[in-house]
């Protein structure tokens, strides 16, 4: 049995990441969302930064490293908090979490399509079904209307771009740690980021919080949400193994729709309801364990929220 202090910080760390998305549907209302995309990452950075630089346990990559390292920054970091913090002002915390649970299988089926894997008939029927969860929560997720959210577009283009990303980190993981390629892509992302936010300045767009109890929970989402649970959860796939950990990956979403409902006053939808358990039937049934199938795969981290 898994380490029983590794347990909980698995609850812990999917408890943090289902009240990062309303976290950062609340820091909304004070920031423009590039703006807050940006600061939350520069205080992420200055957080991994310190903690190689305390361990000395960083090391220099090699000249393909970094090329797959800059395309994972791109992907990972720079297009899908840009997606994500656009699509989460014209959507909702509970959407956003949803449709981000779709990535494992949007992951599965980039990895046939580039790196040739082969995709198991439980993965086909795994995939139909979490791309009808996805249906009913862009099409009848923001209100009893029939119509698709400009919000829930961007939201799904920022999942792709995470779901893009981990391909290029899968490439890496063989030679460096999931902690270094973290740290590197996530700097990346960050410094490729700045353009961006004069473009906003520039637009007249750009407002920040007047509020200092705001910015605290910007610097508690990013050093605490975001860093610490990032290591808890490595921790938690090296102890408790990938099996165990994916499982915890279903908790978030419905913890998004709860903690909203009460914090934000975002209504409770039963596209929501219904399209959330389609996703999670799909993902479980695409890593269902069984005649040639492998277990699921647990994420290294989740950036978004």
């Amino acid at each position: 049995m898994a380490d029983r202090n590794v347990l909980l910080k698995l609850w812990g760390v999917s408890l943090l990441w289902g009240c990062n998305y309303v976290a950062s549907a609340y820091m909304l209302r004070d920031f423009s969302p590039i703006l807050l995309s940006f600061t939350r990452l520069v205080v992420m950075s200055l957080f991994l930064i310190s903690v190689a630089a305390i361990n000395g346990s960083m090391r220099r990559p090699t000249r393909r490293e970094w090329g797959l390292l800059l395309f994972a920054g791109i992907f990972g970091t720079l297009c899908n908090q840009l997606f994500y913090f656009t699509g989460l002002q014209h959507s909702t915390a509970g959407n956003a979490a949803l449709i981000n649970a779709l990535a494992p299988i949007a992951t599965a089926l980039l990895s046939r399509a580039f790196l040739k894997e082969t995709i198991t008939p439980m993965k086909l029927v795994g995939t139909v079904v979490a791309l009808l969860g996805v249906v009913s929560i862009v099409l009848y997720g923001g209100g009893n209307s029939l119509g698709v959210s400009a919000g829930d577009v961007y939201l799904l283009l920022a999942m792709l771009g995470m779901s893009v990303s981990l391909l290029f980190i899968r490439k890496l993981t063989g030679a460096m740690s999931s902690y270094e390629v973290t740290i590197y892509s996530t700097v990346i992302g960050t410094l490729m980021m700045s353009p961006a936010v004069s473009l906003e300045a520039v637009s007249g767009n750009f407002h920040w919080s007047h509020h200092a109890a705001t910015w605290v929970l910007l610097v508690c989402v990013a050093v605490i949400g975001q860093g610490l649970a990032g290591f808890w959860w490595n921790q938690g796939i090296a102890v408790a193994g990938p099996s165990t950990s994916a499982m915890f990956m279903n908790i978030p979403p419905f913890v998004a729709i709860v903690v909203s409902f009460f914090v934000l006053g975002d209504p409770i939808r039963a596209a929501q309801i219904g399209g959330g358990l389609l996703i999670l039937a799909g993902v479980a049934i695409s890593n269902a364990k069984g005649r040639g199938l492998s277990g699921p795969r647990a994420p290294a981290r989740e950036l978004n929220g």
